[in-house]
């Protein structure tokens, strides 16, 4: 078992590993899976020193966390003591998939989060966070939920998702709150303007999702690919006609600067990420041995001024087409208010 570098997530969270792994792929939203290479993948990044596990009890309703449950189970015993679960919950799901909204009601918290922790097979989650913002419930009751769980030792942290400067202040006045869940990447940027600042200001870490934008500056979508049904990208804005087009140029722009450093454009891109603060930990969503070997070559990159500056000229601020989900969803997203 390898040891990787390692960040604390903000001021009061615990030290875990410079990246973290996103397992949502694995059961959910990016069209077919493969259990056996998921299951493989989780083994093959525990192994490699990947500490922190990121899930949602609704991805696959219940699959992510049960997919995680048997990975840990058949992990050998020291790669699965130092696993550390990053749960979201709130999401309200129907039959068929679809998402109704969210519930952040203290009392709906302690009902996800006894469901959650008995999917997982233990008996506490290391982060727990809501989703989405839940707009009938002020957040401070449902992080305070959240700290009572904490008081019960069944949750060992206070985390937050996708919500803005002011939501994060109200919740940090309850309890103290080791990282915001956000994404963030070259083409999705806003939270440098205010959220960023408001974390930093708190000591509060950032957990970096959509590090690759969802495959899209990872180096490898193509241009003429055809999307699997049921794959979230296939109603993203930015995977869109003159969309995906637009935003391909500008990963051609990073290829280059990619390939005169030797490594891939996943790995520049990724270690953009790390180069932005060690307060930021990126999760890498590999779904495949494969992916994940590459990501975590990304440690081994070293961006200096000189290389920054070149890939700012490349992917400025702002450059992508398209938001970053679609309207309905974007609505959902208090970080974009």
């Amino acid at each position: 078992m390898t040891t990787l570098a390692t960040r604390t997530l903000g001021s009061t969270g615990p030290q875990i590993s410079a990246l973290g792994l996103g397992c949502m792929g694995m059961s959910a939203l990016y069209g077919e899976t493969d259990r056996a290479e998921s299951i493989a993948t989780i083994h093959a990044a525990l192994d490699a020193g990947i500490t922190l596990l990121d899930t949602g009890d609704f991805y696959g309703m219940g699959h992510n966390e049960l997919l995680i449950n048997e990975a840990l189970r058949t992990a050998p015993a020291a790669a699965r003591e130092q696993a550390l679960t990053s749960v979201k919950f709130g999401a309200l799901r129907t039959v068929e998939g679809g998402f109704t909204g969210y519930d952040g009601r203290p009392a709906a918290v302690k009902n996800f989060a006894a469901y959650s922790l008995q999917r997982l097979g233990t008996d506490h989650i290391d982060v727990y966070r809501i989703a989405r913002l839940d707009p009938d419930v002020p957040i401070e009751e449902t992080v305070g939920a959240i700290a009572e769980l904490v008081e019960a030792g069944h949750v060992r942290h206070v985390g937050l998702s996708e919500v803005g400067a002011d939501t994060i202040r109200r919740a940090a006045s309850v309890t103290p709150v080791c990282d915001l869940q956000i994404e963030y990447s070259l083409i999705s940027r806003s939270i440098e303007a205010e959220i960023l600042p408001a974390c930093r200001e708190l000591g509060i870490g950032i957990t970096a999702y959509g590090v690759l934008s969802r495959g899209l500056i990872s180096g490898h979508f193509t241009r003429d690919r055809e999307l699997a049904a049921g794959d979230f990208r296939s109603m993203s804005p930015r995977f869109q006609d003159a969309n995906l087009q637009h935003n391909l140029d500008l990963v051609d722009a990073l290829r280059k600067i990619a390939e005169q450093k030797g490594v891939t454009v996943a790995q520049t891109a990724i270690a953009w990420v790390l180069a932005q603060g060690t307060d930021i930990v990126p999760l890498v969503g590999a779904r495949r041995r494969d992916r994940l070997t590459e990501a975590l070559g990304s440690l081994d990159v070293r961006l200096d001024a000189a290389d920054l500056a070149a890939i700012e000229e490349a992917v400025p601020a702002g450059a992508a087409a398209g938001a970053r989900y679609p309207d309905n969803q974007m609505a959902h997203l208090d970080s974009e208010r």
